[in-house]
């Protein structure tokens, strides 16, 4: 998968960009707040018809403007698509060859991306909130439905979770809260299942990167820690009765604090290096190198289920590793995938290391080979 050129408007602080990516490897330097970080993310919105920075689309729209658009040529083993999306207020509109796409789930996946940024160095030692996201972004790239799945669930989250506020335990709904307990184990079944078996393909991978960085003497082991019962249900039917009968034990406790206690929204992943969990045992160093085997797993995952490599993007991540885990992500990456690299100095980047590249520097939303 090879990103030709890419357009923007009104994205952000790009009123108009038109940029040919002909490289392998695609250095953007400048100083913060310039806008390197905002041509990677757009690159990744073309990718998820979402940012990875923000929930709130409006904030992808440049100053007094009432749309921005991203437009990217990309060469796949199939052929050359061209990818059209437009953000609004009135939603998002997504284009492949020109033909409009009636669900955004059509669209992603056209275009797939890893991203590695400073704050994903957190996938290991911050909140469960930020490894479900990593989970959510990745698996929608190369599992069809899992976005739809995931937005119903989220639907029927958010009725479920305004009911619970208002309803006390002598004034319940039974059979209303019965069709959002269905519809809730519905949809939870279908993420889980595949959030199993994606951390079961990202761990045979994740295992042996790690070992090739740590020289065979750690051994990473990841571990999904749903917020119900799941081991040896195989079978959905199986996984939607445990959902049920959970949901039924914590009623009261989810009346009197209102909110939804069990389900996919309260999943968490762990981290096991030698047996002992990272997240508590682990040092900063070991964390970090759980998070970059993670990323470099996750570019073979993808390569393992679509059959061509996504695009890397690094967003100031180069800097944050030392000299050994900064050569072993680019001799990962290098003639291999496409690469897109933010950095305020080249004094940071082992650049004799790269091969096939271009530097291009970033003022205030210009950029200039």
């Amino acid at each position: 998968m090879f990103l030709n050129s890419i357009q923007l408007q009104h994205y952000r602080n790009y009123e108009q960009l038109e940029l040919r990516t002909d490289s392998q490897v695609n250095l953007f330097v400048g100083p913060n707040a310039q806008g390197k970080t905002n041509l990677l993310e757009a690159i990744f919105v073309l990718a998820l018809t979402k940012s990875h920075r923000t929930s709130k689309d409006k904030e992808l729209i440049g100053w007094q403007s009432q749309d921005a658009r991203i437009r990217g040529e990309v060469d796949k083993r199939y052929g050359t698509v061209t990818l059209d999306l437009t953000l609004s207020g009135q939603g998002k509109k997504a284009k492949i060859n020109g033909l409009e796409q009636r669900k955004l789930s059509d669209f992603v996946g056209s275009l797939n991306v890893v991203m590695f940024a400073p704050e994903d160095l957190e996938i290991v030692k911050g909140t469960p909130g930020i490894r479900r996201r990593f989970l959510d972004m990745e698996i929608g790239q190369v599992q069809p439905g899992y976005l739809h799945s995931l937005g119903q669930y989220s639907k029927v989250l958010v009725q479920r979770n305004n009911y619970l506020k208002t309803a006390t335990p002598g004034s319940v709904n039974q059979a209303m809260l019965d069709i959002w307990n269905m519809q809730l184990a519905e949809y939870g079944v279908k993420i889980i299942k595949k959030r199993e078996n994606f951390i079961h393909k990202l761990q045979r991978w994740a295992q042996q990167i790690h070992a090739g960085i740590t020289g065979g003497t750690e051994e990473l082991t990841i571990v999904y820690r749903p917020s119900f019962e799941t081991e040896d249900a195989k079978d959905e039917s199986v996984l939607f009765d445990r959902f049920m009968i959970k949901l039924t034990q914590v009623k009261d406790q989810e009346l009197r604090r209102g909110v939804t206690l069990v389900g996919p929204h309260r999943d968490d992943i762990a981290f096991f290096i030698n047996g002992k969990e990272a997240q508590v045992y682990g040092s900063q160093g070991q964390q970090r190198t759980a998070a970059l085997s993670l990323k470099l797993a996750e570019i073979e995952l993808i390569h393992e289920e679509i059959g061509e490599y996504p695009l890397l993007l690094l967003d100031d991540v180069l800097s944050e590793l030392d000299q050994n885990r900064q050569t072993q992500l680019i001799e990962t990456f290098q003639n291999k995938v496409q690469t897109f690299v933010t950095t305020t100095g080249l004094e940071s980047v082992n650049i004799a290391k790269l091969h096939d590249s271009r530097i291009y520097q970033v003022r205030d939303g210009q950029v200039v080979r």
